[in-house]
Order: C-alpha cells, then sequence, then structure tokens
C-alpha cells in the first residue's frame, strides 16, 4: 500500500475519525476550564491569582512541546508520538479528576497540555498521510472546521457539565473518549513512509532553549494579558519576560542556522511559499485574537449586554467558519491558494473593519452580519494556507510543518494579546476607543496577510 497516495476506505474513515476525536479533546480542553475556576478555587481554598494557573499550565506546556515533539515524529513516526500523546492526555486528565490540591491539580493540567501537544504537534503530518492528495484540501477543510468549534465548544460543553456535576467531571469525559480514540487509532493510523534522508539530529540543549524560549515568551504575554487595572501594574514583569524570551530565541536560532533539519525549521522557512504561508498565519491569527480579547469588552462593557446576548452574537463568527471551511476545501487545488487565502484575509478584513465602524446602538443583526463576515473571511483563507504549509514541505518533514503550524497561531495569537495589552494601557477600557483601535489594527494584520498570501501565487511560479 502506498501511503503517500492516502489511505484505502474503510481505514481511511476510521483514521480520519481518530484524528477529530484528538483535535477535539485537545483544543476543547485549553478553555473548558474557565467557568470551573471560581469553584476549583473556592473548593481547593486557593486564592483566584494561583487559581488561573490551572489554565496556564495547559496553554503554556501545549505549544512549548510542539516543535520538539514534531521533530520526534519526523524520527520516530507520527502515529508513535500521537498514540503516546493520547496515552498521557488520558492519564492526566484521570490524575486532574482525582487531584485534590491545586499543586496536584496544576501539575496533572501541564501533563494534560504535553499530552495535547503530542496529538496537536503532527496532526496535520497525519492527515497528509491518511488523504489522496486530490482530496487533502478537503481533510484541512474537516481540521480547520473541528478546531474552530472545538474552541467555541469549549465553554458550553463545561457550562453543561457545571450545572448537573462538579467540577472534576470536566476531565472525566476524555476518559471514554480518548480510550476509544486510542483502540481505534491503534489499527487506524499510518505509518511513517520510508526515509529517504538521514534522520534529523535531536539535541536535548535544542529542546531545552526550545522550551525556555517559548515559555519566557508566553509567561510574559500572559502577565501582559487584559485583566483590567492588573495590566499596567503586571507590564514591566511582562516586557522583561518577553525581552528574555527574545534574547534565548537569537542563541537558539543561531544554533539552528546551519543544520540541515533543525528543530525550528528554518530550512522550511527559506522555502518562500512556506514562508509566505507562515506569515500570512502569523498576521491572520494576531487579528484574530485581537478582536477575539476585544469583542468581549465591546459587548459587555460598553454595550452593555448580558453575557448571555454576547455569548450567542459571538457564534455568529464559528457558525460562519463551520459553513464555510468545506466550501474553502472544494476550491483548493481549482485556484491558486494564494488568491483564496488573500480573499479569504480582504472579507475578514472587511468584517473586522465594519465591526470598527459600528453605529452608536448597534442592534444584534447588525452585529452578528459583521461577525458572520469575519468567520467566512477567515475559514476561506486557513484551509487553503495550512493546505500550502504541509504540503510545500518535503514529505520527510511533515512532522516539522506540522509543529510549525501550530507554532505560528500560538505566536500569532500571543502577539495579538500583547498588542492588546499595549492598546489598553493607553486608552479606556470601558468608552468603546480602545475596542475600536484594536478592531482597526485588527484589520490591518488581516490586510497585511492577505497581501502576503497574494504573494505566493509568483512566489510558486
Amino acid at each position: 500500500m502506498n501511503l503517500v497516495d492516502g489511505l484505502p476506505q474503510p481505514q481511511r474513515g476510521r483514521a480520519v475519525l481518530v484524528i477529530v476525536l484528538g483535535i477535539t479533546m485537545a483544543v476543547m480542553d485549553g478553555s473548558i476550564v474557565n467557568l470551573a475556576l471560581p469553584g476549583i478555587a473556592r473548593e481547593l481554598n486557593a486564592p483566584a491569582s494561583q487559581a488561573i494557573w490551572v489554565v496556564n499550565a495547559y496553554q503554556i506546556a501545549s505549544p512549548v512541546m510542539l516543535l520538539p515533539l514534531a521533530a520526534l515524529g519526523d524520527r520516530l513516526g507520527y502515529r508513535r508520538v500521537y498514540l503516546v500523546g493520547m496515552v498521557l492526555f488520558v492519564l492526566s486528565s484521570l490524575a486532574a479528576m482525582l487531584a485534590t490540591s491545586l499543586p496536584a491539580l496544576t501539575a496533572a493540567r501541564a501533563l494534560q497540555g504535553l499530552g495535547a501537544a503530542g496529538i496537536m504537534s503532527v496532526n496535520t503530518a497525519l492527515v497528509r498521510l491518511i488523504y489522496p492528495s486530490a482530496r487533502l484540501g478537503r481533510g484541512m477543510a474537516i481540521n480547520s472546521m473541528v478546531v474552530a468549534t472545538s474552541a467555541m465548544a469549549g465553554p458550553a460543553v463545561a457550562a453543561t457539565i457545571l450545572s448537573v456535576a462538579s467540577w472534576p467531571w470536566l476531565f472525566a469525559l476524555n476518559l471514554p473518549l480518548g480510550l476509544l480514540t486510542l483502540w481505534m487509532g491503534r489499527r487506524a493510523l499510518p505509518a511513517n513512509p520510508p526515509r529517504t534522508a538521514a534522520a534529523p539530529r535531536f539535541s536535548l540543549i535544542d529542546v531545552l532553549l526550545n522550551i525556555l524560549m517559548f515559555t519566557l515568551v508566553f509567561i510574559g504575554a500572559e502577565q501582559l494579558g487584559v485583566r483590567g487595572d492588573a495590566a499596567q501594574q503586571a507590564s514591566p514583569l511582562g516586557w522583561t519576560l518577553l525581552g528574555a524570551g527574545v534574547a534565548v530565541g537569537v542563541v537558539y536560532l543561531r544554533r539552528q542556522w546551519f543544520l540541515a533539519a533543525p528543530l525550528f525549521p528554518l530550512d522550511l522557512l527559506r522555502i518562500p511559499v512556506f514562508a509566505l504561508s507562515m506569515l500570512s498565519s502569523l498576521g491572520a491569527f494576531c487579528a484574530q485574537m485581537l478582536a477575539f480579547i476585544s469583542l468581549p469588552f465591546l459587548l459587555l462593557e460598553v454595550q452593555g449586554r448580558s453575557h448571555m446576548q454576547a455569548g450567542l452574537l459571538l457564534t455568529a463568527w464559528p457558525l460562519a467558519t463551520v459553513a464555510v471551511a468545506p466550501i474553502a476545501g472544494r476550491l483548493i487545488g481549482r485556484y491558486p491558494a494564494g488568491w483564496l487565502g488573500g480573499i479569504g484575509m480582504g472579507v475578514f478584513a472587511t468584517g473586522l473593519l465594519a465591526l470598527g465602524w459600528l453605529p452608536a446602538q448597534p442592534s444584534s443583526i447588525d452585529m452578528a452580519w459583521r461577525l458572520a463576515l469575519c468567520g467566512a473571511g477567515f475559514a476561506l483563507f486557513q484551509s487553503p494556507n495550512n493546505h500550502t504549509i504541509v504540503t510545500s514541505a518535503p514529505l520527510h518533514r511533515s512532522g516539522a510543518a506540522s509543529g510549525m503550524l501550530g507554532t505560528a497561531r500560538l505566536t500569532g495569537q500571543t502577539l495579538g494579546a500583547v498588542m492588546l495589552a499595549a492598546i489598553y494601557a493607553v486608552w479606556n477600557q470601558s468608552d468603546g476607543q480602545g475596542e475600536m483601535i484594536a478592531l482597526h489594527l485588527a484589520a490591518g494584520c488581516a490586510l497585511l496577510a492577505g497581501v502576503s498570501s497574494s504573494l505566493r501565487v509568483r512566489a510558486s511560479r
């Protein structure tokens, strides 16, 4: 069986289900605990400032290990990394469910984030092996759709569970789903194709530098995160940590520069189409994060809507993404991905600008169609862009490309959060001016991403 041409049915269908279940759990658990934090702090006798690390431990452990685990996938096999990640995810979910102290719960969440990194780091590399090349666009569209719906479903699923049970049951959901994924994955997921090049060098020092760089950057961004008045108080420490992360990054990347298959894939960034796609992804996710964080302030603080009203309005965004993602998947291969991404970012920027030019007293319909325009534009961009990132890398470097997908997403989101913190340090959060500036800046980032995407058409000739 030629794995490069994808898996035959029905094995392909089972493998796709394994991928979908893994993504759903890994993405959803990034936000499923948020609503439970007050109850966790109260039950475990911990202050809210410490309870937030139940969320942070997961969100830091996952991104810092994406590239090392992706490199292991290139070396040892994507299937093996995925399944070991799922084992760790299930066991740590059980540990979180049984935790009786905040340190124990935080440690379990950090291990859960590490398991999620194993799942997400090789996710798209496995998709490349599962689908025939002619249908890979549809596989990428399914990925985009699942990520969007899982991210938005986390709070809703948490609210449903917490209405009938206590917070440990948030983690119990992963046990049957994880065991089912493991059972199916052992039988359905493909092995790596035979290598045509030497296995990449794996340096422990580079792994440690990678972890340190991303940890400093993400904790610095968290310190700068928008938390009302606390944002300005935390700014000096946040900027210091960010600066330290950049300094470590300089040392780390200098070590990687001349390697044939570096841990941080500079070899792939030398491919013009890959580099432009990564730049597009950074701009797009920066714009997305600027909007995602500023919109709740706009809806709740400025417009005075209830949490229920705000939540219902915000669902217009992912619903539009779910509707458009399959269409984008069918367009891949028929039209240049650079044009599809450029048009998608143009639509996204139009929606953001429309949100920035809202009337003084907007109706729900005024908000909903603008949010839907954002979601539709982002969906038209994301699937073709991800498809280009994965397919422009050599097959034996699919893991590195897969790891860079997640890294670009998280780095862009971190950059967006830092930008918004800087905006709120200058402009007041309650009069709407800061939110309008953030939305206009997001539109600018989206337009830059669209230009970068369009340049790929020339670079690919």
